[in-house]
């Protein structure tokens, strides 16, 4: 449905964007991540058409976004980061007006636009000013602007903003329910919203795409397998003096909750620390509460490929540089 070739954009000798490349099937929902000046927004706008790329290609269905404009855009619902509305007008003005702008035809207007006011939870306000609307009901109505019309693509670029935890796991439940009839891109700054919602993710950092998998998948190959979490009750200078005796402990964090004392623990590699762990403290008269290995996160994976002078990207893209130095001398052969 949506596939990305060698897409390249540049701005007076900086490189936002860096040769990147993927695929995203019919049906999917994919997560977008990257930080700030990652080059994130600038490829969601080359995948609109908003703005154009100095190299590559971006095919929508099959047709060019910039050979065929009218046609790609035809399928593509979008909604910015910041939504485009038109403040001084009602809700039910502006989404007949977006209708009527996209050249919709979905049959009965009035019963279509309800229909999507339903689905994204507006309908009780369809006849407010949207300049007297909170935040999170603009953002709402822009939610509602990208899906006038059906398009089969919806590309949304963060839209949880504004929303109370309760608006959005509505909208975590909307976008799921969307995904069964669209392909969806997500991007967003709450990864735990990426992991509930998303079937892959694509993290870019420095204009490249650094990781590209499931979360399932990128926490087994990026999390830490050495990891224990232990939760002792008992003193802390005490838990300290046990736990730097230990052999097995490569390292361990402590931290006071009030009521129990936390310690994040690395293992040695090679090596099931529990029993030991478990045994010298409660040796030690201190009472073990908890003792698991620690969840790998979506966060925790974001934060370790994405953080500064981090040798583990720059194996990624040495492996990637050398991928396609091989596929080209095969090809010249």
């Amino acid at each position: 449905m949506i596939e990305v070739k060698n897409l390249t954009k540049r701005y007076d000798g900086h490189i936002a964007v860096n040769d990147i490349s993927f695929k995203i099937e019919k049906g999917e929902i994919v997560g977008f991540l990257g930080p700030n000046g990652a080059g994130k927004s600038t490829t969601m706008n080359m995948l609109t058409g908003y703005i154009s790329s100095t190299d590559g290609s971006v095919f929508i269905d099959g047709f060019d976004i910039l050979e065929s404009p009218k046609e790609a855009k035809s399928k593509i619902g979008y909604l910015p980061e910041i939504p485009p509305l038109y403040i001084d007008m009602r809700i039910t003005e502006y989404l007949n007006f977006v209708y009527e702008l996209k050249n919709a035809d979905c049959g009965d207007k009035k019963q279509h636009i309800e229909k999507i006011m339903n689905i994204t939870g507006i309908m009780n306000v369809k006849n407010r000013l949207i300049k007297n609307l909170s935040k999170g009901y603009k953002q709402r109505v822009g939610l509602a602007q990208a899906l006038i019309g059906n398009p089969e693509v919806l590309i949304l670029d963060e839209p949880t903003v504004g929303l109370d935890p309760n608006q959005i796991v509505e909208i975590r439940n909307v976008i799921k329910q969307l995904g069964k009839e669209h392909t969806i891109i997500l991007s967003s700054h709450i990864l735990s919203e990426i992991s509930a919602v998303c079937s892959r993710v694509i993290i870019i950092n420095n204009g490249k795409i650094i990781a590209e998998d499931t979360p399932e998948n990128l926490a087994k190959k990026y999390g830490s397998e050495n990891k224990l979490y232990v939760r002792i009750d008992g003193d802390e200078n005490k838990v300290n003096e046990v736990m730097s005796e230990i052999s097995s402990i490569e390292s361990y964090e402590l931290s006071n909750s009030g009521t129990d004392i936390l310690a994040e623990v690395t293992v040695k590699k090679g090596i099931d620390a529990r029993k030991e762990i478990a045994h010298s403290l409660l040796d030690a008269d201190l009472s073990l509460i908890e003792l698991r290995e620690k969840e790998v996160t979506l966060e925790d994976i974001f934060r370790k490929l994405t953080k500064r002078d981090n040798s583990v990207v720059k194996n990624i893209l040495e492996t990637e540089k050398a991928a396609k130095e091989e596929e080209k001398n095969e090809s010249d052969i």
